[in-house]
C-alpha cells in the first residue's frame, strides 16, 4: 500500500534510519534498505575517495534506494556532485538552509531531497526551496539536534505549514507505537536514531552499547558540551562522567572546564580528548564512558541488539497492529 513518502522514494515501509556518524556504513545501511526502509550514509565529512567508496560499497549489496546526508556546517557542492555521478538518488541535507541552488543541482542529478528543520517557518522555506520530503526533527532527538521543540508539536506544526510535502519525524522514535503516533499526527514516516544504534552492523563500541541498553529517558543531557570538532552545536548524549564531573564544577565554560584537553582515547585516526564530538567505534579504545554517547530519549525503549533488518520488521509490523486496531488504514 504505502503512502505518499514511500511511493516517492520507491522504498516499502516509512522507516528510516538516521544517519548517525560514524556509526553507519555501508553494510548497515544496506540491511535497513534490504528490509524495505531507507538506509543512510553519513558523508559529510569524509573525504572525496571514502564518499565514492562508502557508495559504491553500499550498491554492491543492495539493489534498493539508500541515502547520502549532507551537513550544512561546510560547503557540500562536490560531495553532493560525487554521490549524484555514482547515482545516488536521495540526499538528505542538515543544519542550515540548502537553498534552492544546492536543491536545484540534487534535482538536477535525479535525486529527491530530504530536509531537516527545526521549525514550521524553517519548513516552509524548505519547501519554497524545492525539497521532495521535511524531516521535522524534535528536540528528544539524540546526536545533534538542530532545534528545540519537542516532536509532538512540531510534527502537526510542520504538517499544516507544508501541505502536500511529506514530512518524516525525528525524534524521540524508538519502536510502533512511536511510528504509530507520528503517522497519526500526520507525519508520512519516522526517522529513527537510538534504536537503530542497537543494531548488529551498528559500528559502535560495545561498551557504548551496553550503555545505551541500560539507559533510560532522565539519563540524557542536552546542550553544547561536546564542542571540540563542532563548535555551537546543540546535541543530546547519555550523561556520563564528564558531564558528572562539569556539573560538579559548576558548569564552567568552555576553556576552563576540567579535564579539557585530557586524553581519554585513541582511535585509529589519532587521540580522543575530554568534551570532542567523537563518536566511539569498534577502533575506538580508552574510557569509553567518558566520550560523547549520542542518544536521544527514547532510548529507555531500546532493550536488546539485533539485526537492523529485524529492527525494521519489528518497528512496521508494531505500527499496522496499532493502526488497524484504530481503525486507520496501515502503509
Amino acid at each position: 500500500m504505502g503512502n505518499l513518502f514511500t511511493r516517492l522514494l520507491a522504498i516499502d515501509l516509512p522507516i528510516v534510519q538516521a544517519p548517525m556518524g560514524r556509526a553507519t556504513s555501508a553494510a548497515f545501511a544496506a540491511a535497513v534498505s534490504n528490509a524495505g526502509g531507507l538506509g543512510m550514509l553519513a558523508l559529510g565529512w569524509s573525504t572525496p575517495d571514502a564518499v565514492r567508496d562508502q557508495i559504491r560499497a553500499t550498491k554492491a549489496l543492495t539493489p534498493r534506494p539508500f541515502g547520502v546526508n549532507l551537513v550544512l556546517n561546510q560547503p557540500q557542492e562536490e560531495r553532493l556532485a560525487l554521490a549524484l555521478a555514482d547515482g545516488v538518488r536521495v540526499i538528505s541535507f542538515f543544519w542550515g538552509s540548502a537553498g534552492h541552488e544546492l536543491i536545484e543541482v540534487a534535482h538536477r542529478g535525479g535525486a529527491k531531497v530530504l530536509h531537516t528543520v527545526c521549525s514550521a517557518a524553517d519548513a516552509r522555506r524548505a519547501m519554497d526551496d524545492g525539497a521532495d520530503v521535511v524531516v521535522a526533527q524534535g528536540w528528544e532527538a539524540g546526536g545533534h539536534v538542530y532545534g528545540s521543540v519537542a516532536t509532538l508539536a512540531l510534527v502537526p506544526a510542520v504538517v499544516d505549514q507544508v501541505g502536500k510535502v511529506p514530512v518524516v519525524a525525528a525524534g524521540g522514535i524508538a519502536d510502533g507505537r512511536g511510528l504509530a503516533a507520528v503517522l497519526a499526527l500526520g507525519a508520512s514516516g519516522a526517522w529513527i536514531g537510538t534504536r537503530f544504534l542497537s543494531a548488529h552492523e551498528a559500528a559502535i563500541h560495545p561498551r557504548y552499547r551496553d550503555l545505551l541498553l541500560a539507559a533510560t529517558e532522565t539519563e540524557t543531557e542536552y546542550g553544547t558540551l561536546y564542542d571540540g570538532t563542532w563548535p555551537d552545536a546543540p546535541h543530546r548524549t547519555l550523561r556520563n562522567s564528564t558531564i558528572r564531573a562539569w556539573e560538579a564544577a559548576g558548569r564552567p565554560d568552555s576553556g576552563d572546564r576540567p579535564g579539557e584537553g585530557e586524553i581519554v582515547g585513541r582511535w585509529s585516526d589519532g587521540h580522543v580528548v575530554r568534551y570532542q564530538s567523537h563518536t566511539p567505534t569498534h577502533d575506538t579504545e580508552g574510557d569509553i564512558e567518558a566520550m560523547s554517547l549520542w542518544a536521544g530519549q527514547g532510548v529507555t525503549l531500546v532493550h536488546k541488539t539485533q539485526p537492523a533488518a529485524d529492527i525494521v520488521r519489528e518497528i512496521a509490523g508494531e505500527a499496522r497492529a496499532i493502526l488497524q486496531q484504530l481503525g486507520i488504514a496501515p502503509f
